[in-house]
């Protein structure tokens, strides 16, 4: 069996890459959502974990709403490159100022 610490170092090497992926890479929208993306699955991993540990159900529960929660995120955001990406013809980070009203 695995033990759970091992679980904890994925999940905070996850979080880790997440946190630093959007302050680092700034000018590639997509990428940046993808760490948005890392961070909520280094907290669901987490929170499997704290729910086995203590053999609770809650924590699967809220993993449950997070999943939805990630996907509305995705779905939002990728819409929004797509108008963006028409409109600009690039989807660079440094142009979103150009789109102020």
């Amino acid at each position: 069996m695995v033990p759970i610490l091992f679980f904890q170092v994925v999940s905070l090497s996850l979080f880790t890459y997440g946190f630093l992926g959007t302050f680092i890479i700034k000018r590639n929208l997509i990428m940046i959502i993808v760490c948005i993306e890392l961070i909520l699955v280094s907290v669901q991993l987490n929170l499997v974990l704290t729910s086995f540990n203590f053999d609770d159900i809650t924590g699967q529960i809220f993993i449950l709403f997070i999943l939805v929660v990630a996907a509305a995120e995705v779905a939002i955001g990728l819409a929004f490159l797509i108008i963006y990406y028409r409109l600009r013809g690039t989807i660079d980070s440094k142009y979103i100022y150009l789109t102020k009203g």
